[in-house]
């Protein structure tokens, strides 16, 4: 791995870190309230699988040169897995019932990955194998906020979409980008491509509506706010008193 290379992967691990950590003020809420609320799981769970994936195909005897890939992912995993245990402990019946048989098909899957890739392939059909489940669900991560998009679009207000958030998930995809074309690693490069595009477009978003206030009877409900489309539909009336959970 050359310098560049190297110093382009501690980039993208600082700014993927920035994105694992914005929920925090989310979870401080639930824990506060000992309650959910309207918030999904789903998303979390989702992304945890993304970081056991991507985790195991940046180790050395999967792929070289992408242990940075693995270190960030890594760190993603155990962050991740403190959100859902602590989103099942205060979760209503029905919905801790629904998470936790998602967490435990993630793992299931996530298992077969890892055994299949060590019983049944070896070098370049494990590389393959492993990079190609790791991208799919890296574009899956990658493609949350596009329900927020539509919400800016349509209240043509940034309100619910934050500067930063926008920025860094920007600065993530570009700088992972660029480490996977310098490794001439499709499987990096790919899905961090459309990371770059997709937080190139809430830029672009941002700066149209940025000074414009919004159509007032089409504010966004407490379910389309900051945190990359994490909320679940609600239909039912959210008091003033109720900031929104990522502080925008």
């Amino acid at each position: 791995m050359d310098i560049l290379h190297f110093i382009i992967g501690v980039f993208g691990n600082a700014f993927a870190l920035f994105l694992f950590l914005a929920p925090t003020i989310t979870f401080k809420r639930i824990i506060k309230n000992k309650s959910t609320e309207q918030f999904s799981g789903i998303p979390y769970v989702m992304t945890l699988l993304n970081c056991l994936l991507s985790a195991w195909y940046g180790l050395p005897f999967v792929s070289p040169n992408n242990i940075l890939v693995s270190t960030i992912n890594g760190t993603g995993a155990v962050i991740e897995t403190i959100y859902v245990v602590v989103f099942i402990i205060f979760a209503p019946k029905k919905e801790k019932v629904k998470i936790l048989g998602l967490f435990a098909l993630v793992l299931t899957i996530f298992a077969t990955v890892v055994l299949v890739s060590l019983l049944a392939l070896n070098h370049k059909p494990r590389k393959l194998f492993c990079g190609l489940a790791a991208t799919i669900f890296s574009i899956i991560m990658y493609a949350s906020p596009l329900s927020i998009m539509r919400t800016v679009v349509k209240t043509k207000s940034v309100e619910f979409m934050p500067f930063f958030l926008s920025l860094f998930v920007f600065l993530c995809g570009t700088s992972w980008f660029i480490f996977g074309l310098l490794g001439r690693d499709p499987f990096v490069a790919v899905p961090n491509g459309f990371g770059c595009g997709l937080g190139t477009a809430q830029l672009i978003l941002y700066f149209i509506y940025r000074n414009k206030s919004g159509e007032p009877n089409k504010k966004p409900s407490l379910e389309e706010s900051v945190e990359m489309g994490l909320s679940k539909p609600n239909n039912n009336h959210i008091p003033n008193k109720q900031s929104n959970p990522n502080g925008a």
